[in-house]
């Protein structure tokens, strides 16, 4: 098992551990990407989409552009949720303009179909989670990452993205005992992958449920809150020493009940949970990750300052990591992410 004994010294996982640090520290969700023209110009040389997340000189250096570019007080690994499903057989293929797609996964019988899968695909990522933290500078984190199962599996069983999600909820409905041998598989797969990235040399993880805001109370309970605990459970068993954010896009007034049951340590909050609404619900002293609008980012200005300040006045209170309610999109001008951490950094303490 990994130590980790610098945690205390890096702003970022102080902040985790329920240190108020001020200016609170900062990272971007997306912060490696399209937006960045040097970004840009490593991915036209790395053929697919794929290539570039399983190429671990390519993925460390898109991890570090922003890094280098912004002094963000953490990096995280550039890859994919994408990946763990390509690993458990499916075939993962990103279309330029239509986004992923998979050959979809419905039934008990198509998911025997993928076999045991081939989870020496994943070793590329391990390695440049080892790449990336050698070369990251002494102050700042490296976080590891992992789509959550419900969010994975839309993905394998709609066969891409979707809006109505008409198709993972109705085997969910229809077959909850066979679509919970999905959810098993890739709670397994999930934990692995985030153990190795802590192996590699991550030094906190985000599990990413985008699309956790789709469902009802109950199926919320069965395919967000329990499957997530699970793998919080059985790392914090191995690793304790390494903190969990949890991100359910779009829980709404679930958020609460999401924090206790789970066991993350650290709530990442979207867009639309209102701040001061969090830090009453969630408790004064609960580290809290969120939740810049990504649009006034991108519009920035005096829109994206004042939207600042209202979230560091709401959260300032407790222990809090600056960063956004979603990633940035790809129109967002690289100067406006320049300003937003020049703003934060300069702010005095309230």
């Amino acid at each position: 098992m990994k130590e980790h004994s610098i945690a205390r010294t890096k702003p970022f996982l102080r902040a985790l551990l329920g240190e108020k640090e001020w200016p609170p520290p900062v990272w971007l969700m997306r912060q490696a990407g399209r937006y960045l023209p040097e970004y840009r110009d490593v991915r036209a040389k790395a053929g697919g989409f794929l290539d570039l997340c399983y190429n671990p000189e390519l993925a460390a250096e898109v991890t570090l552009q922003p890094i280098r570019r912004y002094g963000f007080d953490a990096a995280i690994l550039f890859s994919d949720i994408l990946v763990v499903p390509h690993a458990l057989g499916q075939t993962v293929r990103f279309v330029e303009g239509e986004g992923p797609q998979l050959p979809p996964v419905r039934s008990v019988s198509d998911l025997a179909a993928l076999g045991g899968g081939q989870a020496d695909i994943l070793l590329p990522v391990y390695e440049a989670v080892r790449k990336i933290r050698r070369m990251l500078p002494e102050s700042c984190a490296l976080i590891g990452f992992a789509g959550a199962p419900w969010t994975v599996a839309t993905y394998m069983v709609e066969g891409g993205g979707s809006r109505d999600f008409q198709h993972v909820k109705r085997w969910a409905y229809d077959d909850p005992d066979g679509f919970g041998q999905l959810m098993d598989r890739l709670v397994t797969a999930t934990t692995d992958h985030l153990a190795q990235q802590i192996e590699a040399g991550a030094e906190a993880l985000q599990i990413f449920d985008s699309h956790a805001g789709v469902l009802p109370p109950a199926e919320f309970e069965r395919w967000v809150i329990a499957p997530t605990e699970r793998i919080v459970t059985a790392l914090r068993a191995k690793y304790p020493e390494v903190p969990v954010i949890g991100f359910p896009r779009g829980a709404g007034v679930h958020y609460p009940q999401y924090r206790t049951r789970t066991g993350v340590q650290v709530v990442g909050l979207d867009t639309a949970v209102p701040p001061r609404w969090a830090r009453q619900h969630l408790g004064a002293a609960q580290p809290l990750q969120g939740n810049l609008d990504p649009i006034a980012l991108l519009v920035g200005g005096r829109a994206m300052t004042a939207a600042v300040d209202a979230i560091c006045a709401a959260l300032g209170s407790g222990p809090f990591v600056f960063n956004l309610g979603h990633g940035i999109v790809k129109e967002t001008p690289p100067e406006n992410v320049a300003a937003l951490v020049a703003h934060l950094r300069g702010k005095s303490a309230s």
